[in-house]
């Protein structure tokens, strides 16, 4: 049976929610549920108290209304299913271990920040952080998978180490700051600073992008990992453009400054011999 959280009330200040997740709300009661306890800006309050509450007992979880000022909804959380009809607050999916997210909306900063595994599908637009490292920590996401259906803010994968994310649409200044591993991949490009003091790592563009001097033009090569994650994103149902999955690409190695060993591949236009 689905759990099921109408929004009733729209919280005057951010509302802290963590109890939003599968592993809270699996064994509890209707009534246990409402009991929870969430923070509205200083004050503790029952979580029904904003929220109307259907089911029980269930490791699936289906949010309604504007829940752009609701705050840490799956986090950490191992299993299950969470699915947000509307727009969510910061901190979605952070820690995320396992199961799946998928929001009809927006969400605001750190989508998945510090995540080790599951998948986060958001239909709309990010804001900064998608996957990043938290201030002082060393390392962002570590496994599991993010796709962005729109656009994204600032220092998409900011330290990454493993995983893939995946904009839809363009991204923000620094994508992939300090980055250390895993895979980025961006429909339509970003603005500048991209793979600034990257380490390790792979950025995918499939529009021309502009790199930092501080990354070596190398070679114009179909590189195996596009087809591979073609064929990965397929399975999720996003399908890449033929030219884009069996294309030619630039690779620019960097960023040079640290040294790093990290890569960006630019997606080439097909030269037709004769034009």
């Amino acid at each position: 049976m689905t759990i099921t959280l109408r929004l009733k009330r729209d919280p005057a200040v951010p509302l802290e929610a963590e109890v939003l997740s599968p592993d809270v709300l699996r064994d509890l009661s209707n009534d246990d549920i409402r009991r929870l306890t969430v923070y509205h800006g200083k004050r503790q309050l029952r979580l029904d108290e904003f929220f109307d509450v259907e089911g029980e007992r269930s490791c699936d979880l289906v949010l309604h209304g504007a829940l752009h000022k609701v705050r840490w909804i799956g986090r950490a959380m191992t299993r299950g299913s969470v699915t947000v009809h509307g727009a969510v607050g910061m901190h979605l999916g952070a820690g995320m271990k396992g199961g799946t997210i998928e929001v009809h909306g927006d969400a605001s900063d750190w989508v998945g920040a510090e995540m080790k595994g599951g998948l986060i599908r958001v239909h709309g637009n990010a804001g900064g952080q998608v996957g990043a490292a938290y201030r002082g920590s060393l390392a962002g996401m570590k496994n599991g998978t993010i796709l962005i259906g729109g656009s994204a803010g600032l220092e998409v994968g900011m330290r990454m180490r493993r995983g893939t994310i995946v904009i839809g649409h363009a991204a923000k200044d620094f994508v992939g700051l300090q980055m250390k591993g895993g895979t980025i991949l961006l429909c339509k490009g970003a603005e500048i600073r991209t793979g600034a003091w990257m380490v390790r790592g792979t950025i995918i563009s499939l529009v021309p992008l502009k790199t930092l001097p501080t990354f070596r033009e190398g070679t114009r090569y179909n590189p195996v990992v596009i087809n591979l994650l073609a064929r990965y994103l397929n399975e999720l149902g996003i399908n890449l453009p033929w030219s884009a999955a069996d294309g030619s690409y630039l690779r620019y190695s960097g960023d040079t400054a640290i040294p790093g060993k990290g890569e960006i591949l630019v997606w080439q236009p097909r030269v037709n011999v004769g034009d």
